[in-house]
């Protein structure tokens, strides 16, 4: 493909593309102030919105009376539209405040009295191992070989603990619902910041007592969404779509960040508990590990992500005896979601803790290690699934070439040599990730293409633009298969369920693949009804044709459609194909750390993925430096807290509820130096003109700055005498990178005396 520009890129950098706010107001339009839940686990004893409603402007209040379907809502129907009785984490909705504006709104909602009996929290990981509280009928598990056996012969036998934390998604657009009641039949038309019509219509059908065909729910773009707007959007579309039908107008709302952050989720924390064994020479025999993750107060996506991260703890390393158990920890905080690579970078996260702790153990480099182990051509997953086309050595070998690791080896040791106070590092981190939904039905798309008669053509597919470039690709995609039809002479207007229906999300870095092939499907209806015109005058050109065929009542619309061929994996059994196919690549990084602070910079970062035949280079460059950026903030800089509570302030509550709390990389941390490669001769015959997926495969490079990291931190601790294997948990924090270098400083606040004297405020997650 050709790399063109995004198509709204001029839009966006002059502030003149729309989004949902920038919706003109209606007449008689009212805003929707959020109550919100403040304690995290609690009885509700009442709600008082009086106060609220006296003030002037403000119109009604909207709660679980309200609701004339079904209050049951969530992707596992186990959440509910508006708390009836009892909320289960901080930030759950209780009901919403209408009024003529915004600040008033908001200003009622916080005069809303509500009155709890509480019970008690389960926080971390930990304490809902230690009280069992776990989602039931969602264990998933994966094994190859004997590993118990395999583990009783090993040479070396190493066990540990490592922790990851979560992530907020941090959009640019927070979630945004405007709901317009059409007066009639029950009809309503739901405008929504989400990454899934599908589920927004539905659940907004169940709640009003609907059927779907009685909601239109659409969007033009969003500003941002990384998984976020997956399912959480619904949690205020659903009760939005409630409050516009009992007041039988036009209802909007925009969260402010603060009310985002609380309410909305995001990566799940993980929790892994290791055993591997391995030869003196560094070869992985065995692995058995056990995963936990926080899924929050509601299961929502918890079980996708789980079985993606188990599917991925092997990375890209052959272990022939492998036995993965993973739990969903249920928690009283917001249901955690969908996150830019849903699980897979956890499970990938785990083993190379794993090799680099072999590598410590044998005093051996950790790329040596990692290049030990590296998959092959035609290996198999320990979920049964081989890979014919296993591209991970390749990329390998070319990125130490390009980031010319060896001569920068050298350089950072004897910078490390002269220097006391700082110190480099350097890693080079592979990556492996399946493309497709691991829930199979959802693994199909469709598209809608009319041609005018002036040749003009409206594309219409089920795909949501969110900055990403989807429709750009897929305007490509139709243009080739109208013969080069000019890309000025194809529109993308919005995507919209009365248009293309029963949408999967936007999500799993597929929608390329799926919408990409069904506008395929479509343009092939069309040019093969075009056919005979063209044999007939094949100069006549595109416009005459168009005008001929009208005028021979030849349908000049097509629907196409696309399902994904070959997905076999079935959970009862952990085996079979679970992904169409697999993006492979590396990272290599170089930093710079300050030992007395724990603040680092990122002197150079090469980054290299494959990405088949391209369907358009310059897009998919730019996927790869942000999903780098954003997974380096997961891994360093970005850390959600929350209050361990007190007298005053119930546990729970969210700490980082904006920027000045929770720290999103800024342009200071980006790389001093990126250089980002495309493998080329790598075509992929699984998806659309030989290309492969980009949105969430190149997030775990950042990896390599986490391990560099730890390099340099290595380096510290050696000179003053501290050899061994250490455990550095993630995010690299200033403060975890400080108290890892372990000094005369550290070593008069890390003992047993000033640990009994401390009591921690917050809990970081």
């Amino acid at each position: 493909g050709k790399p063109i520009m995004h198509l709204s890129a001029m839009k966006q950098a002059t502030g003149e593309a729309r989004y949902l706010d920038d919706i003109p107001r209606y007449e008689r339009e009212l805003y929707a102030g959020l109550v919100l839940s403040t304690h995290a686990h609690a009885r509700i004893i009442s709600v008082d919105p009086s106060a609220a409603l006296e003030m002037e402007g403000v119109e009604t209040f909207v709660s679980v009376e309200d609701v004339p379907g079904s209050n049951v809502t969530g992707p596992a129907n186990d959440e509910q539209v508006f708390a009836d009785g009892k909320v289960t984490c901080v930030g759950q909705l209780i009901g919403l405040v209408l009024a003529k504006d915004q600040p008033l709104a908001q200003r009622a909602a916080k005069a809303v009295e509500v009155t709890y009996d509480d019970l008690p929290t389960v926080i971390t990981i930990e304490e809902a191992i230690a009280s069992n509280s776990f989602f039931p009928n969602s264990d998933t598990k994966i094994s190859c070989g004997d590993a118990e056996k395999a583990l009783e012969g090993a040479e070396q036998v190493l066990e540990g603990e490592f922790y990851m934390g979560g992530q907020d998604h941090f959009y640019l657009e927070t979630i945004a619902c405007l709901a317009v009641p059409k007066g009639e039949d029950g009809e309503m038309e739901i405008i929504a910041s989400t990454q899934g019509l599908d589920i927004t219509q539905k659940l907004a059908a169940k709640a009003l007592g609907v059927p779907s065909n009685r909601i239109v729910a659409r969007v033009k773009r969003i500003g941002g969404g990384f998984g976020g707007k997956e399912t959480r959007s619904i949690f205020l579309s659903t009760p939005v779509a409630v409050a516009a039908n009992k007041v039988r107008t036009p209802v909007r709302v925009m969260l402010d960040r603060k009310e985002d952050m609380i309410a909305s989720g995001g990566r799940h924390p993980f929790l892994c508990k290791y055993k591997v064994g391995f030869t003196d020479e560094g070869k992985l025999t065995v692995l058995k590990l056990e995963m936990y993750c926080s899924g929050g107060n509601s299961l929502d996506l918890s079980f996708g992500v789980l079985l993606r991260a188990v599917t991925h703890s092997d990375n890209v390393y052959k272990i022939p005896n492998t036995l993965v158990n993973g739990r969903i920890c249920r928690t009283n905080l917001p249901s955690n979601t969908a996150f830019r690579g849903f699980g897979g970078p956890q499970g990938m996260l785990i083993t190379e803790h794993i090799l680099d702790s072999v590598a410590s153990r044998l005093r051996l480099p950790a790329e040596q290690v990692r290049e030990l182990n590296l998959y092959r051509d035609g290996d198999c997953t320990p979920f049964g699934q081989l890979q014919p086309e296993c591209h991970i050595r390749r990329c390998w070998s070319t990125l130490m070439e390009k980031a010319e690791f060896s001569n920068r080896r050298v350089k950072v040791d004897d910078f490390n040599k002269s220097n006391k106070w700082r110190k480099r590092g350097l890693a080079v981190v592979p990556t492996k990730y399946g493309i497709a939904f691991g829930l199979r039905l959802l693994n199909q798309g469709g598209a809608l293409v009319h041609i005018y008669t002036d040749g003009s053509v409206l594309l219409t597919h089920g795909g949501m633009e969110m900055g990403q470039g989807i429709h750009t690709k897929v305007v490509q995609v139709c243009s080739r298969c109208l013969g080069g039809l000019p890309l000025e002479r194809i529109h993308v207007s919005e995507t919209s369920t009365d248009k293309v229906p029963n949408t999967s999300p936007t999500a799993a870095s597929s929608s390329s693949d799926l919408y990409g092939a069904a506008v395929k499907d479509a343009c092939e209806q069309i040019m093969k009804r075009l056919h005979r015109f063209r044999e007939a005058d094949p100069t006549a050109g595109w416009d005459t044709w168009v005008k001929r065929a009208y005028e021979d009542r030849v349908n000049l619309s097509a629907q196409g459609f696309y399902a994904t061929p070959g997905l076999t994996f079935e959970p009862s059994t952990g085996k079979g194909n679970l992904y169409n196919y697999f993006c492979y690549g590396a990272g290599c990084c170089e930093v710079e750390v300050d030992t007395l602070t724990g603040d680092f910079s990122v002197l150079r970062a090469d980054l290299l993925m494959d990405t088949g035949n391209s369907l358009n280079p310059a897009i998919d460059i730019g996927q790869v430096e942000g999903a780098f950026t954003q997974g380096m903030g997961w891994l360093t800089t970005e850390e959600c807290v929350y209050l361990e509570g007190g007298r005053n302030t119930p546990r729970g509550q969210t700490f980082t509820t904006g920027p000045g709390t929770y720290k999103i990389p800024s342009f200071s941390d980006v790389p001093v130096e990126m250089n980002v490669h495309l493998m080329d001769r790598t075509p992929n015959p699984n998806a659309i003109f030989s290309s492969k997926a980009v949105g969430e495969p190149p997030l775990f490079l950042a990896a390599s700055v986490f391990f560099a990291i730890k390099d340099a931190i290595r380096a510290c601790r050696l000179q003053n005498g501290r050899s061994g294997h250490f455990r550095l948990d993630s995010p690299a924090t200033a403060e975890r990178i400080r108290m890892a270098c372990l000094d005369q400083f550290t070593d008069k606040v890390c003992g047993e005396a000033h640990q009994a004297k401390s009591k921690r405020w917050n809990i970081p997650l």
